[in-house]
């Protein structure tokens, strides 16, 4: 399981203290960190941390760089029945919460969303609001996603028009052979879960085709 958060401090560290008992933590885990330049934008410091091995259907609760708020996380069954929530297109409107309300009220274990996240369109800011829009659940649940044509920001000299996307949300693709962070695959209670790029390439002489 894969934690990210962003820290304005350069210097924070990039740890996850977690247990199964809220304010003891009797795990750690150390990750790695990142951060991308957009135009006259510069982010915060992006940390993915991947905690684990974790029990299946189990809360635990959890800490990123040793201090802020406790967050609480259940993770999914090893087996069937299994819950996943569906649905694309959040963006930051008047309707966000209230998909997000009809998502959370499901109970699921697993959420996939498959492209169209922050609508952001090349405004930088607008990542950081849906990253803080979305944490009371993104911190609680599985979150798996992938990209659609709103997280392609092409611009003039911009040599990687996935660099808001990639940076901040890593998905396990080296897990699963992928080379790139636009597919991948994973196991989750017996179900195999594909999550293909359409914005990468897929002709038969891709590497996603390939894959």
């Amino acid at each position: 399981m894969r934690i990210t958060w962003i820290t304005d401090d350069k210097h924070s560290p990039s740890f996850v203290e977690y247990g199964t008992l809220s304010g003891r933590y009797d795990s750690i885990s150390e990750g790695e960190y990142t951060s991308y330049n957009y135009l006259l934008y510069s982010s915060g410091k992006i940390h993915h941390t991947v905690i684990g091995p974790l029990e299946y259907n189990a809360v635990y609760f959890y800490r990123c760089g040793g201090q802020g708020p406790e967050f609480e996380l259940k993770t999914p069954p090893a087996q069937f029945p299994i819950t996943f929530a569906v649905a694309g297109d959040l963006g930051q409107t008047g309707w966000t919460k209230s998909t997000l309300d009809h998502i959370d009220r499901c109970k699921y274990d697993v959420y996939l969303l498959p492209g169209d996240l922050s609508y952001a369109d090349c405004m930088q800011h607008l990542w950081d609001s849906f990253g803080r829009l979305v944490e009371p659940l993104a911190s609680a649940r599985p979150w798996m996603v992938t990209q659609g044509n709103h997280e392609e920001e092409n611009i003039l000299l911009l040599t990687d028009e996935f660099v808001s996307y990639n940076s901040r949300w890593k998905m396990p693709f080296k897990e699963s052979g992928s080379t790139s962070n636009l597919y991948y695959s994973f196991e989750v209670a017996g179900v195999h879960v594909i999550m293909l790029g359409s914005y990468a390439d897929y002709d038969e002489y891709s590497e996603q085709y390939r894959w």
